[in-house]
């Protein structure tokens, strides 16, 4: 489990347009669960993939990413107090 957070400069058209890439992005890998904060269930090449794709995405003079890494015990590292709209990434899903 990696748990992506960004912060994308949008006081620019480019900014709003990094910003898109950088969500889309976040999304291939795993699920919103604030603005700008994605849990991710990755292993080791997809982690380095969606690295390299947000490296290519942003403006490292203007925006940031920061990865934190959980590991697969991420579990009893998460606490959550409110509405819950996040789904188990470990889970079955079913369409």
């Amino acid at each position: 489990m990696v748990l992506i957070t960004y912060d994308v400069n949008t006081s620019s058209q480019q900014g709003v347009k990094r910003l898109a890439r950088v969500a889309k992005i976040c999304t291939n890998y795993g699920q919103r669960v604030q603005n700008s904060v994605f849990e991710c269930l990755v292993d080791h090449t997809q982690f380095t993939r969606v690295k390299n794709q947000l490296m290519e995405s942003i403006d490292t003079e203007k925006d940031s990413i920061r990865y934190y890494i959980l590991g697969e015990k991420y579990n009893n590292r998460i606490e959550h107090v409110g509405v819950q709209r996040s789904f188990d990434l470990a889970g079955p899903l079913i369409i």
